[in-house]
């Protein structure tokens, strides 16, 4: 405990799944949390659960996410940690051939264009104190393929795993580290909801896990605060796989 005292951390799609255990966490390692979400009721819970401040915005607006950055630095006057998180994954992304457009772009808006406004806006700031970690929610379908598809978000995950590194390499001698964290399926209400209306779909990938199981919200916050503190202070433009086993399995156990 402790290893985040004294920074800011900014945490978007916070008032859920990874985003909330995160949160925690980084409460509990002596953070100060801007907690950042479209959900103003519940993110205002969380945000005084831990004793930080909730601003809403829309990750996918320029404006809102410049006016977040702005509102945090005026507030606390130092901005040390960006974990960009918020994304979705609606039902009508899937295979390539059933996917519309309108599904594409949605999907693409929340999940990829968000990283590059945080990315962008942040970046400044950290610049200016010459240090700053920003970890960026890639997953594992970043490095793999699937025959169960959701074509837009398989996509979009791609694009913010090679932003991220793109990032880490440019402004690594800045003092500034950006990696991709890649988690395997997560027990969240998205997965949980995703999964409910196709058990099928559920069992036919929980098998390929080596761990027979999907993560907790805290494993994958727990791995964030280790990208977030100084105990990764030579990591950066890594694609940082949480994912049981998943991404090298050819053969799982019975």
């Amino acid at each position: 405990m402790g290893r985040l005292t004294d920074r800011v951390a900014v945490i978007t799609g916070a008032a859920s799944g990874i985003g909330l255990a995160t949160t925690r966490r980084f409460a509990e390692e002596g953070a100060t949390v801007v907690v950042v979400d479209i959900d103003e009721a519940t993110g205002k819970q969380v945000a005084d659960e831990v004793n930080g401040l909730f601003v809403r915005a829309d990750v996918t607006s320029p404006t809102d996410v410049e006016a977040l950055y702005a509102t945090v630095f005026e507030k606390y006057g130092r901005i040390d940690i960006a974990f960009n998180n918020a994304g979705i994954s609606p039902p009508e992304d899937d295979s390539i051939l059933t996917t519309g457009l309108e599904a594409w772009r949605k999907v693409q808006e929340v999940n990829l264009t968000s990283v590059y406004l945080c990315c962008k806006y942040v970046l400044p700031y950290m610049q200016r104190a010459g240090k700053g970690s920003i970890i960026n929610t890639a997953s594992f379908v970043a490095v793999m393929g699937a025959a169960t598809s959701q074509i837009s978000y398989t996509a979009s995950k791609g694009g913010v795993l090679a932003m991220s590194r793109e990032l880490g390499v440019q402004f690594a001698r800045e003092g500034i580290r950006v990696n991709a964290l890649c988690p395997g399926p997560v027990n969240t209400p998205l997965l949980q909801e995703l999964f409910a209306k196709d058990p099928e779909r559920a069992a036919r990938r929980l098998v390929h896990i080596p761990m027979g199981r999907f993560a907790e919200p805290a494993e994958i916050a727990a791995a964030v605060t280790f990208l977030a503190s100084d105990d990764s202070s030579f990591i950066t433009a890594s694609q940082f796989l949480v994912d049981g086993g998943l991404t090298g399995a050819y053969v799982t156990p019975l």
